[in-house]
């Protein structure tokens, strides 16, 4: 994983995703980045759990909750403040069990942040996006 910060658009994965949901925005790209990481019964790779995240910061971000802002942020803010979408209740659903699965055991993204010990910063960030994801 190519990461340089704890925050959600802090690693290659999720600004991967973004540049392909800018190409072809919508809430079927946002339904497909969290349904992966959903159907995913074996050890969840980082890249996809990175992807998933980049599109729950996007229902966040639609609902007025926005997180960090900055150059990696930039242009999917800017598509969101021009593009205003409707999340539906049960893709907010979606998206925080979507999280919980990226917390769980079995999630490769949790062992990279926290190999060595628990990475709280990181920890944070994820409970911040998921506060955000409900609507909080």
């Amino acid at each position: 994983m190519g990461a340089w910060a704890e925050d959600t658009f802090g690693n290659d994965a999720a600004c991967d995703w973004v540049g392909s949901f800018l190409a072809d925005p919508g809430l079927a790209a946002l339904r497909e980045a969290i349904q992966t990481v959903i159907d995913t019964d074996d050890y969840l790779d980082s890249y996809e759990a990175c992807q998933c995240l980049a599109a729950c910061e996007v229902i966040a971000r639609a609902q007025g909750k926005w997180g960090l802002r900055n150059s990696y942020s930039e242009e999917l803010d800017r598509w969101i403040e021009a593009n205003p979408i409707a999340i539906p209740e049960d893709l907010k659903t979606a998206a925080d069990e979507a999280i919980a699965r990226i917390l769980g055991d079995d999630s490769e993204l949790v062992a990279l942040w926290d190999d060595g010990g628990r990475n709280e910063v990181w920890h944070g960030a994820i409970d911040d996006l998921r506060q955000r994801v409900k609507g909080e």
